[in-house]
């Protein structure tokens, strides 16, 4: 199912319940993470992104929310229960898209570290 977002608005919501996975079609979005007072930006997504992942491997609640960040965002939603049929009815699917999550989520971990890295490296610099 196809969804039209505006800026600012929350594809997914951080502590909700998505109902499947999203693929960003058309402009953007940023991963954010909400604490008490603030929010961390922790990636941007474009059109081929996939956001929702975590909670559809897990079974859960998201755990930080994707906003849309240009005037115009277009999404496509496959719900958790279509998807599960359909690796149902093609096991073959199942393995390639577990696949892809996997290859997906080790990028992702990639550039977080490395981010990472290169905070930590900062923050040495400015303590000497």
């Amino acid at each position: 199912m196809r969804h039209s977002y505006k800026l600012g608005d929350q594809i997914i919501r951080q502590g909700e319940w998505p109902n499947g996975v999203f693929i960003i079609r058309e402009g953007q979005a940023t991963v954010e993470l909400a604490e008490s007072s603030s929010r961390a930006t922790l990636a941007r997504l474009g059109p081929g992104d996939i956001c929702g992942e975590i909670s559809f491997l897990e079974q859960g609640k998201a755990t930080a929310a994707v906003i849309a960040s240009e005037e115009q965002v277009e999404v496509d939603e496959i719900g958790s229960r279509e998807l599960r049929a359909m690796f149902e009815a093609f096991p073959g699917l199942a393995s390639r898209f577990y696949l892809s999550l996997a290859v997906l989520l080790a990028q992702r971990l990639k550039e977080t570290s490395k981010e990472l890295a290169h905070e930590i490296s900062l923050h040495d610099r400015r303590d000497k």
